[in-house]
């Protein structure tokens, strides 16, 4: 904002000279009372010079009557990962800057596993200028899990440090590595601190954190958290100091959460909300901020509240004192409404300029120049051969199998197996997990695991887009299945692909890092809703936790309980790389 501005904005708002533009009609949903106020609102260049009596003033160069709309500020969006969305980041924009948000705080730690610092310097240079105001964050989780993965780079101390002495780069990213923080380990204790040297904001991942661990993780500086398992543990989480960034990826939990929120005494300027992850067709067909809050409407959560969630909580946390409510020396960041009851952004405002209307951008946003990174599959052709399950030294015998049971929630189970010729008989009710280094760091052989719990998959699902190392993981039974799929995958640069009975019966190629396109946004979204209807016909989907969006957190294995990675079987609660193999019993074959 320069001096010239704020000097004519004072001006303006004495009378001594005209507004750029005035919007007039307006009822202000003030972010501070609670209120709904008739007002007229005086704007000079990116800034608010006034908000005053309807009909006190008609000076302006230029004059929108709202009709008695609702005037809320731009919604913004406390943590999300772009990257989910498969789109550019001026692509990206345009959707949701149509649907009323103005501003996201990115954590683009799925390109910084994939690239390392080059990542975030891409998600720097790709969001910047934009009309969305793109906060950057530094990711902590490179890998998530160190030790038990290995993804494109790794990022302790010094990356850190190096991270956030660039000024686009407003905090620390979620800090997934709970068990490094809470034991004290070396590498988590220099990005904690490199943190904290900054004075810049600590994102948290307190995925099942409770009593002491929670206390505990709230010490060592981390400040806010959108791992939400259920109502419980929000309000704790809210009691014991942490901002909640209360997220639309995960929505079966938001009627207990509202229940629970509207039993406190007052709600918190600490209840922000998220988007977290959005794929494309969901973010265009419902949306992304914006579906958030009409859920919690839905809920029952006055209008008022969530819409305080998303601008005035929102700027507080993300120390942006310019955004986030309808007052003099704010930036005209502004979203029409003309309903409170369901939330349709009608006319968007940023920086004093209408951008869209009804859904749509008046004009698309011209990308930054940059080079996009490609070629990151660094995987050779594989064969049928790669995704058959084998026990070493093994030829005829009943070998006893721990295994993966679950999605999202996952446990241990074990089984016997019949092995012939060394080959593991795969169990009814069972599928396969696989899972392959892609990043060149390491000459590591694939690993397989047993699945219990996603039934008998009918095919095959492969995707390079995988949290948060994003190796290449493909689910099914069949070996010939799984090959096709792989090396689609392989072929195309990354993405996802579905194959059955040696068919691609859908594919989405995502050549940039293995995770973006530069497809236009409506022909992504048809792909990408193809292959998510079309998963169906492979896998039997049961919400909440076996769904679609499961393939990509299967690996993650921050999470407790067990996950395949590229190093082997792990275990999230004791981090340890654990032998699937418990005993083998060989048994002489018996000519049929």
């Amino acid at each position: 904002m320069n001096a010239d501005t704020r000097r004519r904005a004072v001006q303006a708002a004495r009378g001594e000279s005209p507004f750029d533009l005035l919007l007039t009609q307006v009822r202000i949903v003030d972010m501070v009372t609670g209120e709904i106020r008739d007002a007229d609102v005086g704007i000079v260049g990116e800034l608010i010079a006034s908000v005053h009596p309807r009909g006190s003033r008609s000076d302006a160069g230029e004059t929108h009557d709202l009709n008695n709309h609702f005037l809320s500020p731009g919604l913004m969006d406390t943590h999300v990962h772009l990257e989910s969305s498969h789109l550019l980041p001026a692509r990206y924009a345009e959707i949701v800057l149509a649907q009323g948000t103005t501003a996201v705080f990115w954590d683009p730690h799925e390109l910084a596993n994939v690239l390392g610092l080059d990542g975030v310097r891409f998600a720097i240079e790709a969001s910047r200028n934009l009309p969305l105001h793109v906060m950057v964050a530094a990711p902590s989780s490179v890998p998530s899990t160190p030790g038990l993965e290995m993804s494109g780079a790794d990022f302790a101390g010094d990356e850190m440090h190096t991270l956030l002495s660039w000024p686009e780069v407003r905090g620390v990213a979620e800090v997934m590595d709970m068990h490094g923080v809470l034991n004290g380990s070396q590498r988590m204790r220099e990005i904690m601190q490199a943190g904290l040297d900054s004075g810049k904001l600590i994102e948290g991942h307190a995925r099942g954190l409770s009593g002491a661990d929670l206390q505990a993780y709230l010490a060592a500086g981390v400040t806010s958290d959108h791992e939400l398992t259920s109502a419980d543990d929000a309000l704790e989480k809210l009691r014991a100091g942490l901002t909640l960034e209360i997220r639309g990826s995960h929505p079966y939990l938001l009627p207990d959460i509202v229940r629970a929120l509207k039993t406190l005494p007052h709600l918190s300027s600490q209840i922000t909300v998220c988007t977290d992850d959005v794929p494309p067709d969901l973010l265009m067909e419902k949306g992304g901020i914006i579906a958030l809050l009409n859920l919690l409407i839905e809920q029952g959560l006055p209008a008022t509240d969530a819409l305080r969630f998303a601008t005035l909580n929102a700027a507080i946390r993300l120390q942006r004192p310019d955004l986030g409510l309808i007052a003099a020396g704010r930036r005209a960041d502004l979203v029409v409404f003309d309903s409170l009851e369901k939330l349709t952004a009608r006319q968007v405002y940023v920086g004093g300029k209408m951008l869209a209307r009804d859904g749509k951008m008046f004009e698309p946003i011209v990308e930054p120049p940059m080079t996009l990174p490609c070629d990151t599959l660094r995987l050779p052709a594989l064969s049928a051969g790669d995704f058959q399950m084998r026990i070493a030294n093994a030829c005829h015998g009943v070998a006893r199998l721990r295994h993966i049971s679950g999605a999202r929630f996952t446990r241990w189970g074990e089984i016997d197996v019949q092995v012939r010729h060394g080959q593991v008989e795969i169990p009814d009710g069972f599928s396969l997990i696989w899972v392959q280094h892609r990043h060149a760091r390491h000459a590591a052989k694939p690993q397989i695991a047993l699945l219990e719990s996603w039934g008998e998959l009918r095919g095959a699902i492969a995707t390079s887009y995988s949290h948060d190392s994003h190796n290449l993981v493909v689910l099914g039974r069949d070996p010939n299945d799984m090959a096709l799929a792989a090396n689609t995958l392989i072929s195309s640069g990354g993405g996802m692909a579905l194959a059955q009975q040696g068919d691609v019966i859908a594919h989405v190629a995502m050549p940039i890092a293995g995770m973006l396109s530069e497809l236009p946004p409506a022909e992504l979204a048809l792909q990408f809703r193809t292959l998510r209807d079309r998963s169906s016909l492979i896998a039997d989907w049961e919400p909440p936790y076996r769904v679609f969006k499961a393939i990509e957190g299967t690996c993650l294995a921050c999470n407790a309980g067990p996950h395949l990675t590229d190093l082997g079987l792990t275990d999230g609660s004791t981090r340890q790389i654990v032998d699937p193999l418990i005993s083998y019993r060989e048994i002489p074959d018996t000519p049929q």
